[in-house]
């Protein structure tokens, strides 16, 4: 009977003075090597996948550059209606457009997302915070066309004759000067439209980040006769910082390249005005590429894929600062 349960234990594995059995610490180690060489391929996935974007764009917008002047200019001529003759001429009304419309949406869109997130980790009752949590994050998964059918069907209608009221009592500001655009085909207005986009993802992440702040930080915040807001602004907002920041981020990112409801919105233009409320002032690159692109040649194609990856350089210096940014908040 003794040497059947010996061979009983054999059988099951003999137990090391710590509890473990044999061979556990080598098919521990074993699939520690193998999750360290899957992670390892992830990360260099993603750079390979950066680098053939970025090879692919720069070939393709080579003949831009290098290509027969006077075919290039007359191409630039055809895409910008005759108000640009040069590359660098032709992007820059772009480049405006698109960082005035993506930092003004950040702007409405951040505040309201912070509250929002306070709101939903601090303050509602916990069946109103997972039911306001659940629509927070159906919002961010809504498509963008979506927002661009609202708001080209609800919002511009319905924004006009507010726009005009903002007009004739702070017109005296250069950015609410008018002639109002009728519809309110405007940069107020599709900022406004990529405010409420971006809002539900600087709102889920920041919310995700509030939530997990140090609980004993706040208890003794409060049992040292800190209101809740002394304790928010004590132990919340600098836990949250670096977050806040990347989320902020993150919407912006999204803010700068969106297409379809910046197409469906915005009556185009090709200046740099900081004129919010007026008609045909500014376009973005993402949309320009996308009505530019049907009818362009082989070196508008270019052109245009030249300008894709300026906003490509604009999107990797955001982000590039924000993690600047979210280093020096978490130190």
């Amino acid at each position: 009977m003794k040497d059947d349960a010996e061979a009983g234990e054999r059988t099951t594995g003999e137990q090391s003075p710590a509890g473990q059995t044999q061979g556990g610490p080598h098919s521990g180690a074993r699939a520690d090597r193998i999750f360290r060489l899957c992670a390892r391929g992830a990360g260099i996935l993603i750079l390979l996948v950066l680098a053939a974007v970025t090879l692919f764009l720069i070939i393709k917008a080579f003949p831009a550059f290098i290509g027969d002047g006077e075919q290039r200019t007359r191409a630039i001529d055809s895409l910008s209606g005759g108000r640009a003759s040069g590359f660098w001429q032709y992007v820059g009304p772009l480049v405006f457009g698109t960082v005035l419309i993506a930092g003004l949406a950040l702007l409405m869109a951040f505040p309201v997302a912070v509250g929002i997130a306070l709101f939903i980790s601090h303050y509602a009752p916990a069946k109103l915070s997972t039911a306001l949590s659940y629509v927070v994050d159906l919002l961010a998964a809504i498509p963008s066309v979506v927002y661009g059918l609202w708001g080209a069907l609800v919002l511009v209608p319905g924004i006009t004759g507010f726009w005009g009221w903002v007009a004739n009592h702070l017109g005296w500001i250069p950015l609410f000067a008018g002639p109002v655009a009728a519809p309110a085909r405007s940069v107020a207005t599709v900022a406004l439209v990529l405010a409420v986009m971006i809002l539900p993802i600087i709102t889920s992440v920041t919310r995700d980040i509030f939530l997990q702040a140090p609980r004993l930080q706040q208890e003794a915040a409060l049992a040292l006769g800190a209101t809740k807001w002394e304790m928010i602004r004590l132990a919340v907002l600098p836990f949250g910082r670096s977050g806040i920041i990347s989320a902020s981020m993150l919407g912006l990112g999204r803010a700068l390249g969106e297409t379809m409801a910046v197409l469906m919105i915005l009556s185009p233009g090709f200046s740099y005005a900081l004129r919010l409320l007026r008609p045909s002032t500014s376009q973005t690159i993402a949309a320009n590429i996308a009505s530019q692109f049907p009818e362009a040649d082989s070196i508008g194609v270019s052109l245009l894929v030249a300008t894709g990856l300026v906003l490509f350089v604009i999107t990797f210096l955001v982000n590039y600062l924000a993690r600047r940014i979210t280093s020096k908040a978490g130190e």
